[in-house]
């Protein structure tokens, strides 16, 4: 059933659900009329946005389409899943704390490095909430089976992915684009940037920096090869832009160089040489054909 409110998704059918007060949209490629009803398993895919955006801002739309595009046929059957993470697009409670530090004083939000991290560690859990409760939702009488779950986000989104793989056991394969899976090494020198004390201050408190110390996946055992290692037996693609003055590459260039999958995970990493902090027609292209094959594939 379309969902006029999403604006112009050709070829791509998208459900809202309301689960437990969160507005989710479901998107499947279009049937053509008279198509039997698919009997597929089903591979979900969350597509989560990036900071001061929305489910219905370009590089989604972008996603959605190179994700939901062509007439390929495989095994499974691809659902894309977006909501708007917290504090964002109809979530909105404060357009303030989604502001970084800026010499602007309209612009600069002092909490910053509270705020982002808030929102990507909270939006991890929602993937998890999402993933225990819309198959009821979405197939209610068990019409469909439901054989794998994954995640891609760019930027803001791309932070939470990583964040959700060290939480979320379910998901088998991620694509963080424009992310970073270590918050210390990309906040520290923004912070720094623009002056920001970051000495138990209230800008940077001692309670922040414990919570990420246990929390964030850079603190996880990530190089082992053993069960305590939580990325072990995942099917990682990493996007980012060599060229990124937002999130830099230098940031997770070492997390990722070290970063362990173990036998039956897989590991692909692209950095695209000019780009900057956007989701390319490339990245966008990689990212379809690392899901057909080793998600919709398997």
């Amino acid at each position: 059933m379309p969902d006029s409110q999403l604006g112009a998704l050709p070829n791509i059918d998208s459900t809202t659900f309301y689960v437990g007060g969160l507005e989710l949209h479901v998107h499947t490629r279009s049937k053509k009329k008279g198509t039997p009803a698919s009997t597929k398993p089903a591979a979900m895919m969350f597509v989560l946005h990036g900071r001061h955006g929305s489910v219905r801002n370009r590089a989604t739309l972008a996603i959605l389409n190179g994700l939901l595009d062509g007439d390929d046929d495989y095994p499974n059957e691809l659902f894309c899943i977006t909501f708007d993470q917290r504090n964002h697009g109809h979530r909105t409670m404060n357009k303030k704390s989604n502001e970084g530090w800026s010499k602007e004083p309209e612009k600069h939000n002092p909490t910053h490095a509270i705020d982002m991290y808030a929102i990507q560690t909270g939006t991890a859990n929602d993937v998890s909430f999402v993933i225990d409760h819309l198959p009821a939702f979405l197939f209610p009488l068990g019409e469909r089976e439901i054989v794998s779950w994954g995640i891609t986000g760019v930027s803001l989104g791309g932070h939470s992915t990583w964040i959700a793989l060290t939480k979320e056991p379910r998901l088998s394969l991620a694509a963080p684009i424009i992310g970073c899976p270590h918050y210390l090494g990309l906040i520290l020198p923004r912070a720094a940037k623009h002056n920001i004390p970051t000495d138990n201050t209230r800008e940077f408190p001692n309670n922040l920096r414990a919570l990420i110390q246990r929390t964030d996946p850079s603190t996880f055992p990530y190089t082992l090869k053993d069960a305590k290692n939580p990325f072990l037996g995942r099917k990682i693609l990493v996007l980012s832009g060599a060229a990124d003055p937002v999130v830099p590459w230098a940031a997770s260039k070492e997390f990722v160089e070290q970063l362990e999958v173990g036998d039956s995970g897989l590991k692909e990493v692209f950095v695209e040489e000019g780009a900057k902090h956007e989701t390319t027609p490339e990245m966008v292209k990689r990212l379809s054909a690392f899901v057909k094959k080793h998600f919709l594939s398997a």
